[in-house]
């Protein structure tokens, strides 16, 4: 995706999506590009990758603990085979949600197999963490959005994810985030869509998985980032300082999407490519740059 004249060739920004865009099939020439790579993943899950994403199971792609490490290998190896053809070093690495693991991984703050075992681990404490609900509001400003759910009676609602200047998603309780609709739409949004997740994902009812993966983080050995990586939670670059305490809290925190983008946008970072199954980021980050 180019949205600009941007920096020149050798100098893209790489952005990788998150959960919610995996599908069956996935992968299947990434696997026999990268076996050693494949082998590592079978060996780090305990299972086949292979027989999770091609195989008669596929069905478990839509649980959050098999679907994050699937997306997180096919990512990567999406990246890696697109270097292969296309050698460029990155400006700067941004993931949605998911995606941010790919992108520290690639500017070498963990190896793939540690950064694997992170996502496999987070997603079994994020599956655990199940009940609640998520839904997308389409056409409505996010701050007028955003005071809605401030103001809501009791809490229980809450922005998950700033993902366009028109588009948030909202995340908490299921029936809270049900009653939420119809003030939403006597608000102004022209859409509200429920997502299919287990769980309600980038809200404080995540804090208690976040703490048990806090201490996952606590025992893994991460360096500094080689190549800029915007935080979803502070639509900055990563600090190595502050690495783990602001990548855990990325799972209770909203995904500051539309800020991140801003933050490539200003900086002349016109130049962005979407690496992954499918593309789900490339309209946000096009809607982004047309009202910035």
């Amino acid at each position: 995706m180019v949205v600009g004249p941007g920096r020149g060739a050798l100098m893209p920004a790489f952005v990788f999506p998150g959960q919610g865009t995996q599908l069956p099939g996935m992968g299947r020439e990434l696997f026999e590009l990268f076996p050693d790579h494949v082998r590592t993943a079978d060996e780090v899950l305990g299972y086949s990758l292979r027989e999770l994403c091609h195989g008669s199971r596929t069905d478990r792609l839509g649980q959050t603990r098999y679907a994050q490490p699937a997306l997180y290998v096919v990512t990567v190896l999406s990246y890696l085979h697109f270097q292969q053809r296309c050698p460029s070093r990155p400006s700067y690495l941004l993931g949605h949600s998911l995606g941010e693991y790919c992108a520290l991984h690639l500017a070498g703050v963990f190896d793939f197999g540690t950064g694997l075992a992170l996502v496999a681990r987070r997603g079994e404490v994020m599956a655990r963490a199940a009940g609640g609900a998520m839904a997308a509001v389409i056409g409505l400003d996010p701050d007028r959005a955003a005071a809605i759910t401030a103001a809501w009676p009791g809490g229980g609602v809450w922005v998950a994810n700033y993902n366009a200047p028109d588009q948030i998603v909202v995340s908490g309780r299921a029936d809270q985030v049900h009653a939420a609709e119809e003030h939403f739409l006597a608000a102004g949004a022209t859409a509200f869509v429920p997502l299919r997740v287990s769980g309600a994902f980038h809200s404080p009812l995540m804090r208690a998985a976040e703490e048990e993966f806090e201490e996952v983080l606590a025992g893994t050995r991460v360096g500094e980032p080689r190549i800029p990586v915007i935080s979803n939670v502070t639509a900055r670059p990563y600090r190595a300082a502050s690495l783990r305490a602001t990548l855990s809290g990325q799972m209770s925190g909203s995904v500051r999407w539309t800020d991140s983008i801003r933050f490539l946008l200003d900086r002349g970072e016109t130049r962005i490519v979407e690496l992954g199954p499918r593309r789900m980021l490339t309209p946000l980050i096009e809607r982004i740059a047309a009202m910035n």
